[in-house]
């Protein structure tokens, strides 16, 4: 079970600070979790400026120019946010026992360390 995942709040916790023109405190969804490259894309955060070949459409308008959009960013470089504290936090594992239809089984489920609610 990942400690992140798709939808997930999360802040940067290292890089540069914002007030050096960085990305460091800022928080955002979520947006892709690449798990092969240990990477995640998260909403407002790590933006690059791409340049697309200008072209046209069936319409006729024009397409392409300078596109900014966000960039992957390493997982080890954010963290979870905790819903109760809105800090960041570690993330731990618990197995708990679900019934459902008189069928008993193990569920792993997610809690903030902190505070210990789930996530």
């Amino acid at each position: 079970m990942a400690n992140i995942k798709k939808g997930d709040l999360v802040q940067v916790i290292s890089g540069r600070s914002q007030a050096r023109g960085g990305d460091r405190g800022k928080q955002g969804k979520v947006i892709e979790v690449l798990v092969a490259e240990n990477r995640v894309v998260v909403q407002g955060v790590n933006f690059v400026t791409k340049h697309v070949r200008v072209g046209q459409t069936q319409r006729g308008s024009k397409t392409g120019g300078i596109e900014t959009h966000e960039a992957p960013i390493h997982v080890s470089n954010v963290a979870l946010i905790d819903p109760e504290t809105k800090k960041p936090t570690r993330v731990g594992f618990r197995e708990e026992q679900i019934t459902k239809d008189g069928v008993t089984k193990t569920v792993r489920v997610r809690y903030a360390k902190k505070s210990g609610k789930d996530i």
